[in-house]
């Protein structure tokens, strides 16, 4: 008889990041991380989206900060000024902006800005006399010969940008380095999914959003010894029969818009999906493993153009074709295994919600999986159907 005894997420472990905001929302710890930073004088650049390098931002001797907000808190003063069919994510971004409640915006000494849609474009111009902000131009249109010269062009106008406003240079060895940390980050944090993706898996979306959260502002160096303490701890759990969620639990895939930290945005939708029975292994999203999903080419001798070809790959609703999201999601299926694929759209983020069509045609026709797209926003308003929804795709798992 097999002396192995299961032990559920309902049994408490050691946190996976031990600090004094342990327990506390991810919000907090990433804003007490650069409030450190500011403290030894380091200057915070804001980021509204992933196709922004970092790797520019780091090689500069400066720290990114997110900017995106997901609380409807700030929703109805942005609606004195913005439409009210707006994507909530733009709305409660500037809300914060205008109510000078923003701590992240506030800390920022610069912003760097992408025109990934247009509601965002629209936004940037009604916030730019706040702050010193960089608009880049982003090719939608990937795979065509002259996205990646365009693309490349917008990178090194963004360095030069940041050189003038701080006063600094970057040389391309800075960047080379700063492009192998990113490397480095992106391994290790892959190693941490891993974990997620065992069956079955030993660490759930609400520690995995800590890990993710951190990781958004600290650097490979920073990160480094806490992401080799955080895989010690999971190793222990795998080998001492830790079982997050139970071992027959539907394994869930939730991909699409930003989903936003816990208690805030779309992250009532992870909450339902768990409290339905559901456990939540892979996040395919730009507040979720997209980040991390490829590589840099380190050693081309041209360091920006290397950047601009990864970024390039980044499979955004905003790319057309998107075929990189396709490839993606079955990567993601293979890997992590799960019984079902949800889609999150946020109202009014018309690239993702038409997208999804395609992507449900993918998961079910060549994944054979059950597939739910829920188009919500950040209020608690439609948190019933959700759950009936969830409930009901979970009972054909």
């Amino acid at each position: 008889m097999s002396n192995f005894t299961q032990v559920t997420m309902n049994t408490p472990v050691e946190p996976l990041i031990n600090d004094e905001y342990t327990g506390e929302p991810p919000s907090k710890r990433l804003l007490a991380h650069l409030q450190s930073q500011r403290e030894r004088e380091v200057k915070i650049v804001g980021m509204y989206c992933g196709y922004a390098p970092e790797e520019i931002v780091r090689a500069l001797g400066l720290v990114p900060a997110s900017l995106c907000a997901f609380s409807e808190a700030s929703i109805e003063a942005a609606e004195e000024v913005l439409p009210a069919n707006l994507c909530p994510l733009i709305k409660s971004s500037y809300g914060f902006i205008m109510r000078d409640a923003c701590p992240f915006f506030a800390i920022s000494d610069a912003v760097i800005a992408e025109t990934t849609c247009d509601g965002k474009k629209k936004m940037f111009e009604l916030i730019a006399d706040r702050k010193p902000m960089h608009v880049m131009d982003l090719p939608q249109l990937p795979d065509e010969p002259e996205a990646l010269d365009n693309w490349t062009l917008m990178i090194r106008k963004l360095q030069k940008f940041l050189e003038t406003q701080f006063n600094r240079t970057a040389t391309d060895d800075e960047i080379e380095q700063a492009i192998r940390a990113a490397n480095v980050k992106s391994r290790l944090m892959n190693r941490v999914f891993s974990y997620a993706a065992l069956t079955p898996p030993v660490i759930g979306w609400p520690e995995l959003y800590d890990v993710l959260f951190l990781a958004q502002t600290a650097s490979a160096i920073e990160m480094a010894p806490i992401l080799d303490d955080v895989m010690m701890k999971l190793e222990a759990r795998k080998q001492n029969g830790y079982v997050y969620g139970g071992k027959r639990a539907p394994r869930v895939m939730v991909t699409g818009c930003p989903i936003g930290p816990i208690g805030g945005g779309a992250a009532k939708v992870l909450t339902i999906i768990e409290e339905a029975g559901g456990v939540i292994i892979a996040l395919d999203s730009c507040s979720g493993m997209k980040p991390y999903a490829d590589y840099i080419e380190e050693g081309t001798g041209d360091p920006v153009r290397a950047l601009a070809e990864r970024y390039l790959k980044y499979p955004c609703a905003c790319m057309s074709p998107n075929t990189r999201r396709l490839t993606e999601t079955t990567r993601i299926i293979e890997t992590f295994k799960p019984d079902a694929v949800i889609d999150v759209v946020l109202q009014a983020c018309h690239s993702f919600n038409i997208e999804s069509y395609k992507v449900g045609e993918h998961v079910t026709k060549n994944h054979g999986l059950p597939f739910l797209k829920i188009l919500t926003d950040f209020s608690q308003s439609d948190v019933g159907q959700i759950r009936t929804r969830v409930e009901a795709l979970l009972e054909s798992c």
